[in-house]
């Protein structure tokens, strides 16, 4: 008998053929489950939606890191809020010029589970200059007196339920108050397609705070509509200045992500320009 895992999101249905459910629990926020699938390998759900697969992940991983991390001058701390796969510390700590790469997640439970039966994602776990706590990221730049950094990655879910905190005003606030002057920060902003609301609304929220704010494009075949978007924002201009003498050596290892790739994701649709023309930019 075949089975199926499906997920029903804004609207769609998804569903991929599972071999075999590796890992199904419940955390105090969520349920967690990990299943290998005949097309994408193992993947993680989180309450019923796709989060990541072994097929894919490298394309939103790379795609959320690096155009932040070789725009950046320099970065030595870098801030990442979610993540409980363990990829984007992983692309982070490719870099041998990051001291601390500080990662909060409020759920242990994934970041357990992640390690056990998704292994090949999160290969820095054992990282000497990774920082994990489990807390609330929310109350971490809300309320932290530590150093600031020089890029955040906000590497979060949805905007459902408990997740539109993090797509709150408030939040993206507390986020700059924790980066250092010309600091860069990236985010996961939503498929552009099945949520244009909260991608334009997002794009409005952080150009109130950021001098410069750019959404990029890219695919993430898991995802319901397969386009994604990341935004990129900082108070100094600079999102295709790449650091082409840092960028070499880790362009070399990424699967996905390179300098062509990096000039290409941040061209927009006409909606997107025209969305963000009635947001005054």
């Amino acid at each position: 008998m075949t089975l199926w895992y499906e997920e029903t999101f804004q609207g769609t249905r998804l569903s991929l053929e599972s071999i075999e459910t590796l890992y199904s629990g419940k955390s105090e926020f969520q349920k967690i489950e990990i299943f290998e699938t005949k097309a994408y390998g193992r993947a993680l759900a989180l309450d019923d939606v796709f989060m990541t697969s072994v097929k894919d992940e490298f394309m939103y991983h790379e795609m959320l890191t690096h155009p932040a991390m070789l725009t950046a001058e320099d970065p030595k701390r870098v801030l990442v809020i979610g993540g409980g796969d363990g990829g984007t510390v992983r692309e982070v700590l490719r870099y041998p010029g990051v001291e601390t790469c500080v990662m909060i997640e409020i759920d242990q439970g994934v970041v357990e589970a992640c390690k056990e039966y998704l292994p090949m994602i999160g290969t820095a776990w054992d990282e000497p200059r990774l920082d994990l706590r489990f807390a609330d990221g929310i109350d971490y730049v809300k309320n932290s007196d530590e150093e600031k950094y020089d890029v955040i990655l906000l590497d979060g879910t949805d905007p459902v339920g408990p997740g539109e905190v993090l797509f709150a005003q408030e939040f993206f606030a507390a986020c700059k108050r924790m980066m250092k002057p010309g600091g860069v920060l990236a985010m996961q902003s939503e498929t552009p397609i099945l949520m244009q609301q909260v991608f334009f609304e997002t794009q409005g929220k952080l150009r109130e705070l950021f001098a410069h704010v750019h959404p990029y494009f890219g695919p993430v075949p898991l995802y319901a509509s397969g386009i994604w978007s990341w935004t990129w924002a900082s108070d100094r201009e600079g999102h295709l200045n790449l650091d082409h003498g840092r960028a070499a050596p880790i362009i070399n290892g990424c699967r996905y992500y390179n300098d062509a790739i990096h000039q290409a994701a941040f061209a927009q649709p006409n909606y997107v320009r025209r969305g963000l023309a009635k947001l005054g930019g």
